[in-house]
């Protein structure tokens, strides 16, 4: 089973990491490269992480900076660990790159708040309906079958390294109604997956409400998904007709974290949302 854990995160918070020891002295980058010899814009991509520091970059690093054990051990080890390749390297010709970027950065994220106005959460779908989504995209025409299955197989194993782990992430869903309806793949698709949710809503760490089909949206933003993390700033990850973004300004990210909040209070609770997935199961046995 592929392990949780992101190297690309890992390559942010050394860089984060180097950058504060070298503010917390006093230092430009422009005194650092000239220090050691190096052009300014290499310390601007090592701290950006646009560019992966090597072990003796970092051990130049840490020497200028004074910096002791055990501190130097961990700045080494984390260099280490951002070198390894995540096991989703292997997909990145058959996928965009954001969502190449999404899996990486949701590796090691503690809590997931995720809105779905359209379809099932991605870490939530059946394999069945996986592939009924993708058939039922623009794209599907003009992808090869052995991309889809890419596609299907990344999904699956997001599933198993972030729910079904010793130290899984917490997943906090609202789906409108109508998602329970949107048909992806025929009958049978959908009531397996409209019971699998219910499967999965049971486990501790996920919690699923459904926003009735009569209360209007309190939200005019499509799907997002926002991102918390231990030590690292939260993220939001929204999706859009031309592809997913990142959204990184902590202001708006505030304004996501409050307006889930809103579609949380505007929701059914935990027992109201089963029933109605209960009752449009029966839907779906016509």
């Amino acid at each position: 089973m592929p392990q949780r854990g992101s190297p690309a995160l890992r390559r942010r918070r050394l860089g984060l990491e180097l950058r504060r020891l070298r503010e917390s002295l006093d230092m430009t980058g422009d005194e650092v490269s000239s220090r050691l010899e190096w052009s300014t814009a290499k310390v601007s991509r090592i701290e950006t992480a646009r560019t992966l520091a090597k072990e003796a970059d970092v051990e130049a690093l840490v020497g200028l900076y004074g910096v002791d054990e055990p501190l130097r051990g961990i700045l080494v080890a984390l260099r280490h660990d951002a070198a390894q390749k995540g096991w989703w390297e292997r997909y990145r010709n058959s996928v965009p790159e954001e969502y190449i970027t999404l899996i990486g950065t949701e590796a090691e994220a503690t809590m997931a708040r995720n809105w779905e106005p359209q379809i099932v959460p991605g870490l939530l779908q059946t394999e069945d309906y996986v592939r009924g989504v993708h058939h039922a995209s623009q794209d599907a025409s003009r992808l090869p079958p052995s991309w889809i299955q890419d596609r299907v197989e990344i999904r699956m194993a997001r599933q198993r390294t972030l729910l079904h782990v010793p130290d899984p992430l917490t997943h906090v869903s609202v789906l409108h109604e109508s998602v329970l309806k949107n048909q992806y793949g025929d009958a049978r698709v959908m009531r397996d997956q409209l019971v699998h949710l219910i499967k999965v809503s049971e486990l501790e760490h996920v919690e699923m409400r459904i926003l009735p089909q009569d209360v209007p949206p309190p939200v005019s933003t499509g799907a997002f998904l926002h991102l918390a993390f231990s030590d690292f700033p939260d993220v939001v990850y929204e999706e859009s007709l031309r592809g997913g973004q990142f959204v990184e300004d902590a202001e708006t990210v505030y304004t996501y974290e409050r307006a889930f909040g809103h579609l949380m209070e505007c929701a059914l609770d935990e027992v109201a949302s089963q029933e109605l997935i209960k009752k449009t199961i029966k839907y779906w046995n016509r």
